[in-house]
C-alpha cells in the first residue's frame, strides 16, 4: 500500500535505551533487532528509530558528525542492514531521524566551514559579523540556554546555533547545503528504510536580515528561550520550497513517507503543522507538542485536533502522548487519574482512537512512569545547566524493562548510561507478557481494534458537544459509526445513552440500559450514533 502510513501506529525506540547486546551498558543495533519480536506482537505498522548516526554524542545523537554512518556505540552498517531486514520480515517499516537544521561542530563540513572566510564550505553554516561593540548579531537565544551564538575566532563572526554550542545551525539558504542534506537522505532510502522523522523541521530556515525578535511578555517558565517570540530565528516561510523538495525526492521511491516534528507550540504550531501538509508537495504529515503538554482537558484534545484540520482540511496529522523529549504521560497527567494502570489504558484507548497517525514511545505499551533521578545521575545538557527547576528529558528516557528479575531489568548485563529503579522494573515486559489485565494487554487488544474498524482507520471525526471532562467523538466510514467516549478525570460519572447502540472493543464502562456509566479514567466505543447527555 502506497499510503501505508495514513493509519499506521509507529512505535518508537530511542537506541540508546532499547537493548543493550555487547555489555557496554548502552543500547544498540543488534539489542533493536533481537527485541524486533516484541514490536511486531504488539501490532504496530513501523518503527522510528531516534539518531544512531556518528556522533560526539553531546546531545545524545542529535548532534551528528557523520550522516551516511552508524556510530560505533551502535553498531556497524552491517547491523542496521540486518535490523532492517529483520524489521521487514516482520511486516515493520522502517522510519529513521533526520537531524540536519544542525550538525555537530565536529563534522567535516563545520570543520572547515569554521577555519575562514573564503574556503569552499566558507558559507555552509550560518556566520555573521558581531555588532560594532563586538555582542552578537542577533537577540536570539539557544533552546538550551544562552545566547544563540558563538564566536569563532579565526573568522572573527559569530555562528548561529539553536541548541548547543556544539551544534552550528547550517545555512539553508545555500542550494548547495540543501543538495548534500538530500544526498544523505537519498543514500539511507537507497538502503531500504522507509521513511524519515524530521528533527525540528521548522528551524530550518533563519530570517535573512537578521532581526531581533520581540519579547514575549506571557512567559513564565524557568528557562530563558520562553522570553520571546521567535519570529526571525524559525518558522520562515523559506521552509516551504525545501520540503517540497524533499518531497520530490522521497516521491521517487515506492511507498515512502515523512514526518516532521514542529518545535512549537499554541496556535503557531497547529497552523505551520497545516502549512507543512498542505497538498500532496510538502511533508506527508506532522506532529507538534500540543498532546505531549500538561494539558489534559477534553477542549485541549479538541482544539488541537479540529485546530489542524479547521486550517488545512487536506492535511494529515501525527499524534503521540510521549517520547523522548518530555516527561511520560502516565506520570504528567498523574493529577486526573485514579491509578497509572487506569490511565494508561484510557491514553491508549483515546490516542488509538484519533485521526490520522499514531505514535507510541517505548516502554508506553508497558504504562512506564517517568524515572526519578538525582543530579549525579544526569546526562541531559538543559537538566545539568538549570537543575533544580528544569529536570531535563533523562527521565524519559531510562532503559526499557524487559524482565525484573534479570540484573538492570534484562536491559544490560553492566551498569547502563541511565539507571533502571525499581518502580520501573517493577514494569517489566516478562510481568506483564501472559497478564490479561495487564497494561500490555490492553495496548495489544486496543491497537487489534483499531486495525479491525475502518473508521478508526480512516473515518471522519465529530467532535460531540460535552461538558468538561468529558471528550466524546464519533469516527465515520463507508456506512460503519463508532462513538468513542472518555471520562478525563479519577471521579466516576454517567452519561444517559439514546439511540440504537452497543458497548464494543476492550472498554472500561458499562452500559445500562439507558445509561453509560463510566468509572474513573473509563472509556467505551459505542456503535452507531447515539445522543449523549451529561
Amino acid at each position: 500500500m502506497a499510503e501505508w502510513w495514513r493509519d499506521a501506529v509507529i512505535y518508537q525506540i530511542y537506541p540508546r535505551s532499547f537493548q543493550d547486546s555487547d555489555g557496554d551498558g548502552i543500547g544498540d543495533l543488534p539489542g533493536i533487532t533481537r527485541r524486533l519480536d516484541h514490536v511486531a506482537a504488539l501490532g504496530v505498522d513501523a518503527i522510528w528509530l531516534s539518531p544512531f548516526f556518528t556522533s560526539p554524542q553531546k546531545d545524545m545523537g542529535y548532534d551528528v558528525s557523520d550522516y551516511t554512518d552508524v556510530d560505533p556505540l551502535f553498531g556497524s552498517m552491517a547491523d542496521f542492514d540486518a535490523m532492517v531486514a529483520r524489521a521487514h520480515d516482520l511486516g515493520l517499516k522502517v522510519i529513521i531521524d533526520q537531524v540536519i537544521s544542525h550538525s555537530s561542530d565536529k563534522h567535516l563540513w563545520f570543520e572547515e566551514s569554521r577555519r575562514d572566510r573564503t574556503n569552499a564550505r566558507a558559507d555552509w553554516y550560518v556566520w555573521a559579523d558581531p555588532k560594532p561593540d563586538g555582542t552578537p548579531p542577533t537577540n536570539w537565544p539557544a533552546v538550551f540556554g544562552g545566547p544563540a551564538w558563538e564566536w569563532e575566532p579565526r573568522r572573527r563572526q559569530y555562528y548561529l546555533h539553536n541548541f548547543l554550542i556544539e551544534q552550528p545551525d547550517l545555512n539553508m539558504w545555500n542550494p548547495a547545503v540543501q543538495d548534500a542534506l538530500l544526498d544523505t537522505m537519498r543514500f539511507w532510502l537507497d538502503r531500504g528504510v522507509d521513511g524519515f522523522r524530521l528533527d525540528t523541521v521548522n528551524y530550518y530556515f533563519h530570517d535573512a536580515k537578521l532581526r531581533d525578535n520581540p519579547p514575549n511578555p506571557d512567559h513564565k517558565g524557568p528557562e530563558t528561550y520562553g522570553f520571546q517570540r521567535h519570529v526571525h530565528s524559525k518558522n520562515q516561510p523559506q521552509n516551504i520550497a525545501f520540503l517540497e523538495r524533499m518531497r520530490a525526492l522521497t516521491d521517487k521511491y515506492d511507498a515512502r513517507m515523512m514526518v516532521g516534528e514542529v518545535g512549537d507550540g499554541g496556535q503557531t504550531a497547529i497552523d505551520i503543522m497545516g502549512d507543512y501538509t498542505k497538498g500532496d508537495d510538502r511533508l506527508h504529515m506532522c506532529y507538534s507538542f500540543e498532546m505531549l503538554s500538561p494539558d489534559f482537558t477534553a477542549r485541549h484534545f479538541r482544539h488541537t485536533i479540529e485546530g489542524v484540520h479547521d486550517h488545512a482540511p487536506d492535511s494529515h496529522s501525527c499524534w503521540s502522548f510521549s517520547n523522548h523529549d518530555v516527561v511520560r504521560h502516565v506520570t504528567r497527567w498523574s493529577d486526573h487519574a485514579e491509578t497509572p494502570d487506569a490511565l494508561a489504558r484510557q491514553a491508549a484507548a483515546m490516542l488509538l482512537s484519533f485521526p490520522g497517525t499514531i505514535c507510541l514511545y517505548q516502554g508506553e505499551e508497558l504504562g512506564q512512569t517517568e524515572t526519578t533521578l538525582v543530579y549525579a545521575e544526569l546526562t541531559d545538557p538543559p537538566a545539568l545547566r538549570f537543575w533544580p527547576e528544569v529536570r531535563g528529558r533523562d527521565g524519559c528516557r531510562t532503559p526499557m524493562v524487559w524482565d525484573q528479575g534479570e540484573p538492570h531489568a534484562g536491559f544490560s548485563a553492566t551498569t547502563p548510561w541511565l539507571p533502571v529503579k525499581d518502580e520501573q522494573a517493577l514494569r517489566a515486559v516478562a510481568h506483564q507478557q501472559d497478564r490479561d489485565d495487564s497494561v500490555l494487554a490492553a495496548y495489544r487488544d486496543t491497537i487489534a481494534f483499531r486495525k479491525a474498524s475502518d473508521a478508526l482507520r480512516f473515518g471522519t471525526t465529530t467532535f460531540l458537544d460535552m461538558p468538561e471532562p468529558v471528550l466524546a467523538f464519533r469516527r465515520d466510514h463507508g456506512g460503519q459509526a463508532l462513538t468513542a467516549v472518555f471520562n478525563l478525570s479519577a471521579t466516576p460519572l454517567s452519561l444517559k445513552v439514546a439511540g440504537d447502540t452497543a458497548l464494543c472493543g476492550p472498554v472500561h464502562a458499562a452500559l445500562d440500559a439507558s445509561v453509560l456509566h463510566l468509572p474513573a479514567n473509563g472509556f467505551a466505543w459505542l456503535t452507531g450514533t447515539p445522543t449523549l447527555t451529561a
